[in-house]
């Protein structure tokens, strides 16, 4: 007999942007927990399209393309009660230009140590314990 459940995966990219030994996070508008910036890739975009894209509809900068490098892709359960969903996350450090700012989709910015693990995601948290192992996130 075969297990009928269909693994569903969602398809993420975030930024990784980190300063003084800590990473930018928000949360969306109605959630109570806070993310790695990014989200879902529409259609056939590219990483890089969907990073783009995100970034600037919710923080309200302009990613510097050519300086978008890969940092990893992580893949856990998704947030929350639903069983067989898993969020893969591409993640990317890259320059920006502009004043990071809350769009209308983000209710708060905030900067996190890797103290406030356990305040973000599974799939971030795998991202954290990357960054703290190399020294970037204190």
């Amino acid at each position: 007999m075969t297990d009928a459940r269909v693994e569903t995966v969602i398809d993420t990219v975030a930024w990784v942007r980190i300063e003084d030994g800590r990473i930018l996070c928000a949360r969306p508008r109605g959630k109570g927990i806070f993310y790695i910036p990014g989200g879902k890739r529409e259609g056939a975009e590219t990483d890089l399209q969907t990073l783009l894209r995100e970034i600037e509809e919710e923080l309200t900068v302009t990613l510097v393309p050519e300086t978008a490098r890969h940092v990893g892709t992580y893949e856990a359960a998704v947030h929350g009660p639903a069983d067989g969903v898993t969020v893969r996350m591409s993640c990317y450090t890259a320059d920006y230009r502009g004043t990071l700012t809350a769009s209308s989709e983000i209710d708060e910015m905030a900067w996190f140590g890797y103290a406030d693990r356990d305040s973000v995601p599974p799939v971030d948290q795998l991202l954290f314990d990357d960054l703290a192992a190399a020294g970037l996130l204190h």
